[in-house]
C-alpha cells in the first residue's frame, strides 16, 4: 500500500475498529469448520463461565437483546451444546453448557490460539504484535484495578 493511499492515523477508535474487523473476519473464517461464529463462540463462552445464567444475564454480558439471545440459545440447544434447565413459559431460565458444548469450546479455543499466533505472535507484523501486547496488558491492569 502506498503512503498516499493509507488512511490517516489520527483516531485510536478508527485504528482499533479497523483491527477489530480484521480479527473478527480471521476468527470467523477459522471457526467456520467448527460451525461457529465469533458471536456464537462468545455466547457459548459466557454460558460456560456463568453456570445457570439467565437470558437477561447473557444479553447484558454479550451486549445484545434478550430476543437475540433467545434465538441464539435455541440454536445452541438444538445443536446439543447447551441446555435450559427450566425451559418453561413464565419461569426464569438457567442455561448451562453440555459436555458436547464444552468439547466444542475447547476446540474453538485452540482455533483462537492459532489466530492469535498468526495475527499477534512472534512471526506477526511487529506493530500488530505490540498492539496485541498493549491490549492484553491494559486489560489485565483494568481487571487488577477492579480486584
Amino acid at each position: 500500500m502506498s503512503r498516499e493511499s493509507r488512511p490517516p492515523v489520527s483516531s485510536a477508535s478508527i485504528v482499533v475498529l479497523t483491527l477489530a474487523r480484521r480479527v473478527e473476519a480471521e476468527l470467523n473464517a477459522a471457526l467456520a469448520p467448527l460451525d461457529l461464529t465469533v458471536s456464537k463462540l462468545g455466547l457459548l463462552g459466557h454460558i460456560a463461565s456463568v453456570s445457570g445464567a439467565s437470558f437477561s444475564d447473557l444479553a447484558r454480558m454479550s451486549g445484545i437483546t434478550v430476543q437475540t439471545v433467545h434465538a441464539a440459545v435455541k440454536g445452541l440447544v438444538k445443536a446439543g451444546l447447551v441446555r435450559d434447565l427450566t425451559a418453561r413459559a413464565g419461569s426464569a431460565s438457567a442455561i448451562e453448557i453440555t459436555d458436547d458444548g464444552a468439547r466444542l469450546l475447547q476446540a474453538a479455543q485452540e482455533v483462537v490460539t492459532g489466530v492469535d499466533e498468526r495475527l499477534f505472535g512472534a512471526e506477526a507484523d511487529p506493530i500488530q504484535r505490540r498492539l496485541g501486547e498493549a491490549v492484553l496488558t491494559a486489560f489485565r491492569e483494568m481487571l487488577d484495578s477492579k480486584a
